[in-house]
């Protein structure tokens, strides 16, 4: 896939991230998981078990942590633990103390000697080409705790709980994963007033290069959730479209995370052609916030509400 700038190379790498997330692999660790569930005392050793299904064990709470994903690290701030993250990725933006985290990773490598100078009391890290650092930081005696990218709401819920065993808060885990979950219901509860979904296109890169999210995909959850239909429903995970294909499918609502751009929806409407469409000429064309529609974190209820609102602003009024 081609994109034009930075900030999409940035984004394409955050959607890849919740995208590629697997369902078996985190699926095939719930038994484990359950079995180490409560078996930790105070003062004791204390075993979790990650994402790959190996038992990470700690002899007593990290002090330290280096997060290696974005979704990640809002996680472990919402977990009250953030100002114990020592290293963070470029695209650690969120919430705004994480932008003064010192960068040791970038969208494509982490940086593993300046995590062993680091020497942080564990690593979290996450199942994307990163498996030979993965590997020389264990070799080197550090405890990596590794996440799988979340491709499901469930998924996220169960990160939260997972980060929140690691660093003995699992009351505030799930406390967050209750608050999230009230939040969604709390949405649904106004979109379920809706006979007919509304059919939304979410433009993920501007033309001339249009990029979508099909279904298996985390913005397709969001859809979901929110009581929206995904014009490209039928097709699965990243697709590059062209812009008859968005005109024929004839969506009610645009959405684009292009904060990037300078007047992103202006662009969109003074599309020639695109006059036919009618979120177009009811100027129904949306700007939302990529990170928070793209990251699998504790702002996935946030993520639904805008979407919802997006679309039925008449249900918020």
């Amino acid at each position: 896939m081609k994109f034009k700038n930075k900030w999409i190379v940035a984004l394409a790498a955050t959607f890849l991230l919740a995208a590629c997330g697997s369902n078996d692999e985190k699926s095939e660790n719930d038994v484990k998981k359950e079995e180490q569930a409560g078996s930790k005392s105070e003062g004791a050793p204390y075993t979790v078990v990650d994402d790959r299904g190996v038992e990470v064990t700690f002899d007593e709470v990290p002090e330290t942590i280096i997060s290696l994903q974005p979704s990640n690290t809002e996680i472990l701030f919402e977990l009250g633990v953030g100002e114990q993250i020592i290293g963070a990725t470029e695209y650690d933006t969120y919430p705004e103390a994480a932008q003064k985290i010192e960068r040791v990773s970038t969208s494509t490598a982490i940086n593993a000697e300046r995590i062993l100078e680091l020497n942080p009391d564990v690593v979290v890290a996450y199942t994307i080409g990163e498996e030979a650092q993965i590997a020389q930081l264990e070799d080197a005696g550090l405890k990596v705790f590794v996440i799988a990218s979340a491709a499901t709401f469930d998924d996220v819920y169960s990160d939260i709980i997972q980060l929140s065993e690691v660093m003995d808060v699992k009351e505030k885990g799930e406390e967050i994963v209750a608050d999230i979950k009230a939040q969604i219901e709390t949405v649904q509860e106004k979109t379920a007033t809706i006979d007919t979904k509304k059919k939304a296109y979410y433009e993920v890169s501007p033309a001339p290069d249009l990029w979508t999210t099909g279904s298996s995909t985390f913005q397709q959850e969001i859809m979901d959730h929110a009581n929206v239909e995904n014009i490209f429903a039928d097709q699965t995970s990243w697709i590059s479209v062209t812009e008859e294909d968005v005109i024929t499918r004839n969506p009610e609502i645009i959405i684009t995370p292009a904060t990037y751009m300078e007047n992103a929806v202006d662009e969109i409407l003074g599309r020639t052609g695109w006059d036919k469409i009618q979120a177009v000429s009811e100027k129904a064309v949306y700007l939302v916030d990529g990170d928070i529609m793209s990251r699998p974190g504790p702002r996935i209820g946030e993520a639904v509400e805008i979407m919802a609102q997006s679309v039925y602003p008449e249900l918020f009024k």
